[in-house]
């Protein structure tokens, strides 16, 4: 048999293969034949394309052919042309990003703080009304709490040896058995510097007294033991330090006061060390007065607290103060330790309005303990025990005290995390006898926009002026028709009575 019919009879036994692998189909007959032209692959089969032998691949250009081409002319062009480009382009987004940054305008600079003007004080006037367990370790496992409202720094005490009205048995550097152990002071320290936060110890002498210093026959010596106790307790970590009384002390016993600043305000510790004064004064002008004469960092006072005048007044007392003084060195507090809390002095429907107020205003809040969840004085003590969970025959009923605690929170969060309100400038937009709004701006950050009506009835505010936008997002407000997150028009803004709102808008170079 010949080559020629060996390779026929091949192509017809796999034809014949081919065919047996195919299906039936509804395209195909009985017999075989196809009814139609498609034919459909058993599964599992794989075709393969057999090159031609014609078939040429591209296998590109060789080294040598690519080395040729590139030295030709227009190659060569092409080339310098795409690197001038690159240059020109490259050059220009350098002279345009130099434009931009020249143009631009600056960042203020941060101003220098001190860490009492970075949050809010929180006063512990009396430790065993304050903690569930008692004493300073009690007051130690609250830490975290006051972490989680922002708190700056805490004021404790007095805790030092104090019988009342008995100068001669005054110890200062002695903690009174009730409130603990110097090693519970010393473990106390630490935990708060652990969460970056500062101590300060009221050293108000006869703290069971009616008077603050005792007697003037009893100052100097007691000025003495309060000389030497100042340098043992800053020895123990302590950050700063409150008296009550300091109108007096300054006034009748200038020379003492004097050292007494000397050596807190000298002292040669890493840490500045901050002198608080209290004074009961509520006028403005005296108060003013009295942040000159006496020298201390901070001052509390009485301006804002509610009484038939001052609730008319409190808008006109701030601007008063914030013409006269450095608003860095304004402390703003309604009670203490001698006149209670928030809920009894401003009422428990204004508890909000002024946690608003002082969370917003230029300064630095300070706070007494309870007034987050509208704590009240009791009829016998202006140290009522602190609520942790409200019982069932309390006047707060829990859902009261969570909705006080929350609003308060998310206040003072904004005061310690915008630029614009921790140390932003401060601008009046609208004042009358019973009604302010001002904005707080700091550089290019955002603006925030407050408002506050102590009248009995709603006010009309037209806020307009250099920097105001249009409209302003609402962010805490104590009206119910201004609700969380809406736009409001600020040339149009109206404030139900007793009511307080806090908004923000962003900053348009």
């Amino acid at each position: 048999m010949s080559k020629d019919a060996e390779v026929d009879m091949k192509d017809v036994e796999l034809n014949e293969v081919d065919q047996e692998k195919q299906p039936m189909t509804a395209g195909e007959t009985a017999n075989g034949d196809a009814t139609s032209p498609t034919i459909t692959e058993k599964n599992g089969s794989v075709m393969l394309k057999i090159p031609e032998e014609n078939e040429t691949k591209f296998t590109g250009l060789s080294k040598e052919e690519l080395l040729k081409v590139a030295g030709t002319p227009g190659w060569v062009r092409a080339r310098w042309a795409l690197l001038i480009l690159f240059w020109i382009g490259w050059l220009g987004m350098l002279a345009a990003a130099i434009v931009i940054i020249v143009q631009a305008p600056p960042c203020k600079p941060i101003p220098a703080l001190n860490w009492w003007n970075l949050g809010s004080m929180y006063q512990v006037g009396d430790v065993n009304a304050f903690t569930e367990s008692p004493g300073l370790a009690g007051l130690e496992k609250k830490i975290d709490r006051l972490y989680q409202m922002k708190v700056k720094s805490l004021v404790v005490g007095p805790i030092h040896v104090a019988p009342v009205d008995q100068a001669e048995d005054l110890n200062f550097q002695e903690i009174a058995s009730e409130f603990g152990s110097m090693s519970q002071f010393k473990t106390l320290v630490e935990a708060m510097k652990k969460k970056s936060m500062s101590v300060v110890l009221d050293l108000t002498p006869n703290y069971h007294g009616a008077d603050p210093w005792y007697s003037n026959m009893t100052i100097p010596d007691v000025g003495e033991k309060l000389k030497v106790a100042l340098v043992y307790w800053m020895e123990k970590g302590v950050d700063g330090f409150q008296f009550s009384g300091v109108d007096h002390l300054s006034s009748q016993f200038p020379m003492l006061w004097s050292e007494i600043k000397v050596i807190v305000q000298n002292s040669s510790t890493d840490t500045k060390k901050a002198l608080i004064g209290v004074t009961e004064h509520a006028s403005a002008p005296v108060v003013s007065d009295l942040l000159n004469s006496t020298g201390v960092n901070l001052l509390l006072s009485g301006v804002l607290r509610s009484s038939p005048s001052a609730a008319s007044g409190s808008g006109q007392a701030i601007q008063q103060l914030y013409s006269t003084q450095d608003q860095r060195q304004l402390a703003w507090n309604f009670g203490d330790r001698v006149q209670g809390h928030l809920a009894s002095l401003a009422s428990s429907t204004m508890v909000k309005f002024n946690q608003l107020l002082l969370l917003t205003l230029p300064g630095i809040p300070v706070f007494n303990y309870g007034d987050e969840i509208g704590l009240e004085d009791e009829l016998d003590t202006k140290f009522p025990k602190m609520l942790w969970a409200a019982p069932d025959d309390a006047n707060k009923t829990s859902q009261d005290m969570k909705s006080l605690f929350e609003f308060f929170k998310k206040a003072s969060e904004y005061r310690w995390k915008e630029r614009s309100l921790l140390y932003g400038d401060y601008r009046p937009v609208f004042g009358s006898p019973k009604a302010l709004a001002y904005v707080r701006s700091w550089d290019q950050s955002t603006r925030f926009v407050a408002a506050f009506n102590w009248d009995s009835d709603p006010v009309k505010m037209a806020l307009k002026g250099e920097d105001l936008q249009d409209t302003a997002k609402v962010l805490l407000s104590t009206d119910t028709r201004l609700s969380a997150d809406t736009e409001v028009k600020l040339a149009e803004l109206e404030l139900g009575p007793g009511q307080a709102v806090l908004m923000q808008y962003s900053y348009r170079g």
